[in-house]
C-alpha cells in the first residue's frame, strides 16, 4: 500500500513538472522564457514550447499594435498663442528584450507612462517651432509625422515602434476662448455694421435715381398735358369763334347763361348789381301785345 502511494505521489509530480514545463504561445503574443530574471530564451513563434520547471518562468507582451492616449498638454507657438493639445499615438513592442531590459517588471504600464513622456516632449518641440495658424491648417498631417519621427526615435530605447501619432484636439486655453470669442464677435460685427453701410450707400443711389427719373416723367407729362391742353384751348376757342361768327346773338345768350351758372353756383350765393344792369340783360321781360 505505501509503495502504491508512492508510486502515485512519484507520477503525480512528474505530471506536474511536465505539465509546468510546457507553455503556449499565441499568435498575438512575444514570449521571454526567464531563470532568476535573466533572459534565457525568445519565443516570438506562435505554439508549444519548453521550460525548465520552476527555475524558469515565461513572460508574454501583446504583439499586436497597441493604443495610448496622452494627457493634455500646453503648447507654445512661434506667435506666442498658447494651444492645448491632445494626441494619441499607436505603437508596437519591437525587441521584446530591449522591452523587458528597459521596463523591467512595471511592464506595458511602465512603457506607456515612459512613452507618454517622449510624445509629449517631441509635440512640444514640433509645434513650438511653427505658427499657431500652421497648427490649425491643413499643414497639421506634416506636423503629427514630425511628431512621429522625433518619437521614434527616442522610443526605440525602449524596444517599442511608434507607429503613429494624431493630434485629437488643438483648442485655445479656457481662460483664452472668452476673449478670441469677443474679438471675433466684434470683427463679424464691424463687417455687418460695413455691409449695411454699403447697403444703405447702394439705397441711397437708388432712391436718388428714383426720383429724378419720377422727376422727369412727371415733367414730361406736365409738359405734354400742357401742350394738349394748350392746343383744346385752342380747338374749344376756335369752334366758339366759329360759332359766333355765325350766331352773335346766340353765342352772347350762351354765354350770358355759363356766366348765371357760374355766379349762382352756391346755395346761399348773394350778388349785388344794378337791376337795370346788362348781366340781367335776358332776366328782363318785354310784355308784346296781340
Amino acid at each position: 500500500m505505501n509503495r502504491s502511494t508512492l508510486i502515485l505521489a512519484i507520477v503525480a509530480v512528474l505530471v506536474a513538472g511536465t505539465l509546468s514545463s510546457i507553455f503556449i504561445v499565441d499568435e498575438r503574443q512575444k514570449a521571454l522564457v526567464l531563470q532568476f530574471g535573466q533572459v534565457k530564451r525568445v519565443k516570438e513563434d506562435p505554439g508549444l514550447a519548453f521550460k525548465i520547471p520552476i527555475i524558469q518562468e515565461v513572460v508574454r507582451y501583446d504583439d499586436r499594435i497597441l493604443s495610448l492616449d496622452t494627457q493634455s498638454l500646453e503648447v507654445t507657438p512661434l506667435d506666442d498663442r498658447r494651444l492645448v493639445v491632445d494626441a494619441f499615438a499607436r505603437y508596437r513592442i519591437s525587441n521584446v528584450v530591449q522591452f523587458r531590459e528597459a521596463v523591467g517588471v512595471g511592464g506595458v504600464r511602465s512603457a506607456e507612462s515612459r512613452l507618454q513622456r517622449i510624445i509629449n516632449a517631441a509635440t512640444r518641440e514640433v509645434l513650438g517651432s511653427v505658427a499657431s495658424n500652421t497648427i490649425l491648417s491643413a499643414d497639421r498631417a506634416a506636423l503629427m509625422g514630425r511628431i512621429r519621427d522625433a518619437a521614434k526615435a527616442e522610443a526605440e530605447n525602449l524596444g517599442v515602434e511608434v507607429v503613429d501619432v494624431r493630434l485629437k484636439r488643438t483648442d485655445l486655453p479656457t481662460q483664452n476662448l472668452e476673449a478670441t470669442f469677443a474679438r471675433m464677435r466684434a470683427e463679424r460685427e464691424r463687417e455687418a455694421a460695413d455691409e449695411i453701410a454699403r447697403g444703405e450707400e447702394a439705397a441711397q443711389k437708388v432712391r436718388a435715381q428714383a426720383d429724378r427719373t419720377q422727376v422727369e416723367i412727371v415733367s414730361d407729362a406736365q409738359k405734354k398735358a400742357e401742350i394738349i391742353r394748350g392746343e383744346a384751348d385752342a380747338e374749344r376757342n376756335g369752334i366758339f369763334a366759329a360759332a359766333y361768327g355765325q350766331d352773335p346773338k346766340f353765342f352772347a345768350f350762351y354765354r350770358s347763361l355759363s356766366a348765371y351758372i357760374e355766379a349762382f353756383k352756391g346755395e346761399n350765393s348773394s350778388l349785388v348789381v344794378a337791376p337795370d344792369g346788362e348781366f340781367f340783360e335776358y332776366f328782363k321781360s318785354s310784355v308784346s301785345s296781340d
